[in-house]
């Protein structure tokens, strides 16, 4: 196969595309963009909100969908529409109260289409509101409606996230919990994952069996994307449980021209197959 307009490049972003200033390298936005001049189709799924994510698709110009909040929802960029949704079900505050009662230091944030809502807080949970460089809503969560919640995030300290997984991954019928980083687990739809919406993506934008998918990414959020793509991709910096299942390993980091490295793998599969 050496017909580079079919295949789709999607890409993670932070861990990934991103530096870890949270920049994206001038080597691996040409890159990109010399795989889109050549007819490849490039693409973002992450886990952030909209308005999260906004100033890099600035930068990127994507043409094509995305997948936001980690797989709840496809959105396109060009036109600002929410392609699909994807809502956690009325007990999700129940859940957030049980599971903030007997962890207490843990803080949480609902994440809608319009912003995300902080309804207890702590230092690691300022620290992805940095990262996302947005001002959330602070607000008690009896105050909130159980309506149009994409995702739930709990942040924590690093070293007591291990006692938050192992009480969540208990739950069942509620919704999937995942970690997105070392101090972040989420809770999602039940069933939603970015290997989930980028299977709903694959038909919504008409890629049939002829087009190949090649995505990249670094934390346990990635794997099922990785695994569903024709070519999973991980930088250095990945996680263990990830690079299982890619079938490249970047020797570069997310600082390191990652995802640069990835087109040059791309091109190289594309015309030996």
């Amino acid at each position: 196969m050496n017909d580079i307009s079919k295949i789709l490049l999607i890409t993670d972003l932070d861990g990934t595309l991103l530096t870890k200033d949270k920049t994206i390298s001038e080597t691996d936005l040409e890159a990109i963009n010399s795989f889109r001049k050549k007819g490849g189709l490039f693409s973002v799924a992450t886990g952030r909100t909209i308005q999260a994510v906004k100033p890099y698709f600035d930068i990127l110009k994507p043409d094509m969908p995305v997948i936001l909040y980690n797989g709840a929802m496809i959105y396109d960029p060009k036109n600002k529409k929410i392609i699909r949704s994807e809502f956690l079900k009325s007990n999700a505050g129940d859940i957030i109260k049980d599971i903030l009662e007997r962890f207490p230091f843990a803080a949480c944030e609902i994440l809608k289409a319009d912003g995300i809502y902080v309804v207890k807080n702590n230092e690691y949970e300022q620290k992805h509101i940095q990262v996302c460089n947005v001002t959330p809503v602070y607000c008690d969560i009896d105050d909130m409606e159980c309506s149009g919640w994409l995702k739930v995030l709990f942040a924590m300290n690093p070293e007591k996230s291990d006692e938050v997984w192992n009480y969540v991954s208990g739950y069942k019928n509620s919704g999937d919990f995942v970690r997105s980083s070392a101090m972040f687990i989420e809770m999602l739809p039940e069933n939603v994952s970015k290997g989930y919406a980028l299977k709903k993506y694959r038909e919504l934008a008409g890629l049939d069996s002829s087009y190949r998918i090649a995505a990249v990414g670094d934390y346990n959020n990635d794997i099922e994307m990785l695994e569903y793509a024709d070519y999973g991709i991980a930088p250095a910096n990945a996680c263990d449980e990830v690079k299982k299942s890619a079938c490249f390993i970047s020797d570069k980091s997310c600082s390191e021209n990652a995802v640069a490295d990835a087109v040059k793998y791309i091109f190289t599969e594309s015309f030996n197959s």
